[in-house]
């Protein structure tokens, strides 16, 4: 059955991952109604289990969101499964569309909806994705320490990406792939490293019994390799905020697109915040969750400043048009009841 939803909440949060549920947590200990939608796809999915997150290192991601969600739902806030076709404006702050076909309003939204990792088109190299073919070395280094790994090039990161590796192996080989090769520079650093260069574009990864065993290139030669690493093309999830006039703009790091805002995750349109990789393609967990946590902390001020400012108004004025459609309501009342 469809979980039955409220026509309006102080906040809506759309995702469900360690930024969305940290922010849902904070609102909801803050006593703010607070909805999460998750469509119940997270980046880490493929992964065997989150790593360097203080007292859950190494919890499969499955499991840490699961936690979270009932965390956040033992403080009242809801966390409903579905996917959010449109957020756009409403006289009271904004209106959120499932595609499902349900609708809610919010005064506030925080958007925690991650990214998309575009990979490059090699055969074989997807659907490795998260196990032998990787990308950051702080979440799955230690987990290929001294094997022999391979760094294919996809960016301007990519060189930089060898050289961090090489902390964890001393067998590091540096693909420039399709890419342009190492300036002088950068071959200089790579040879001072003994990061082996080899030129030639990756035709496909060769597998064995559910296990990376090389890299294939164009010319049939096979270089044995444990793991790959990969610098995907980084794309925040963001186009249901159309409507708001929020897209996702170039990273200034050059590693795709994200939706810019402020250090406390406030962004251009007033009452929308974004916390997690959507904003930071860079954070790990433990920064998302930070992040989200930080943001929602961030609403809940927001929300208090103009409930203060309204009640400022209506202690001054106690015959503003909200105090006379009270006083309105109550005559009419009692007249009904023959007072």
């Amino acid at each position: 059955m469809t979980e039955q939803l409220r026509a309006s909440y102080d906040v809506v949060v759309i995702g469900g991952g360690a930024a969305g549920l940290s922010g849902a947590l904070m609102l909801a200990r803050a006593r703010r109604s607070v909805l999460v939608i998750d469509s119940g796809a997270p980046r880490n999915a493929p992964a065997d289990g989150v790593h360097g997150l203080l007292a859950r290192d190494g919890m499969p991601p499955a499991e840490l969101l699961e936690r979270g969600r009932a965390e956040v739902r033992n403080y009242g806030g809801q966390v409903v499964p579905g996917e959010v076709g449109a957020a756009t404006p409403a006289d009271d702050g904004f209106g959120v569309a499932l595609t499902d076909g349900r609708t809610v309003r919010a005064r506030r939204l925080l958007v925690a909806t991650g990214l998309v990792d575009e990979l490059p088109d090699v055969p074989g190299l997807r659907a490795r994705w998260g196990q032998d073919v990787i990308h950051c070395p702080y979440c799955h280094g230690w987990e290929v320490r001294d094997r022999a790994i391979g760094v294919l090039a996809t960016g301007p990161l990519s060189v930089h990406q060898a050289l961090l590796f090489r902390q964890w192996s001393a067998d590091v080989t540096f693909f420039p792939h399709t890419m342009p090769p190492p300036t002088d520079e950068q071959a200089e650093q790579l040879a001072a490293r003994d990061v082996r260069v080899v030129a030639g574009e990756v035709a496909s990864l060769e597998v064995v019994q559910d296990r990376l065993v090389g890299v294939r290139l164009g010319d049939g030669r096979l270089v044995h390799r444990d793991a790959l690493v990969v610098a995907p093309r980084m794309v925040a999830r963001a186009g249901f905020l159309a409507a708001l006039g929020l897209r996702p703009a170039a990273h200034p790091a050059g590693v795709g697109e994200h939706i810019p805002a402020d250090a406390t995750g406030r962004t251009e349109v007033p009452g929308v915040w974004v916390a997690g990789n959507v904003t930071d393609p860079a954070a790990q967990v433990g920064a998302a969750a930070a992040a989200g946590a930080g943001a929602g902390a961030q609403i809940n001020a927001d929300l208090m400043a103009e409930e203060t400012r309204q009640a400022v108004a209506a202690h001054r004025d106690p015959f503003s048009a909200r105090s006379e459609a009270r006083i309105t309501e109550l005559v009419t009342g009692d007249r009904r009841h023959g007072l």
